[in-house]
């Protein structure tokens, strides 16, 4: 068996409790909103122990891209705008982008594929997915990378 480490990444809602108060508790710390880790386990209504338990394994998606290049692939329709309002948003976010690659359009959609720096965002990577997913055009998008 090897030592390295496996990651999954699993919606929050899909996850036992704990995991989700361990997140919480590390945000109250890292925001200051507790001094101790007693605290900060009393504030969400868990244990320290079980803080202690799983603090090293349990991270925000975004916390563990803060700071990472980041790929993104997306489907785009071939439409005058798309792929430049997309590039507006990864601006907007504070995203630097270092790589775009894009494909020539089959049955009026084109890959484009965008790799970003993302420690200057303004905005979380959720929110920036969010937004690229909603904008007119992008038919599907994911992050391939991270």
């Amino acid at each position: 068996m090897s030592d390295t480490p496996k990651y999954f990444i699993v919606e929050a809602h899909a996850l036992p409790e704990i995991f989700r108060k361990v997140a919480r508790a590390k945000q109250a710390l890292e925001l200051r909103e507790a001094e101790t880790v007693n605290e900060a386990a009393r504030l969400v209504g868990i244990s320290r122990s079980a803080f202690y338990k799983y603090k090293d394994v349990v991270r925000p998606f975004n916390d563990m891209l803060n700071g990472h290049i980041v790929t993104f692939q997306a489907m785009l329709r071939d439409e005058p705008g798309v792929l430049s309002a997309i590039l507006n948003s990864f601006a907007a976010s504070g995203a630097n982008i270092l790589t775009i690659n894009q494909t020539i359009p089959t049955d009026g959609v084109a890959a484009v594929t965008v790799t970003a720096e993302t420690s200057g965002m303004r905005a979380t990577l959720e929110e920036l997915t969010r937004d690229l997913r909603n904008q007119t055009g992008v038919v599907k998008l994911e992050i391939l990378a991270g």
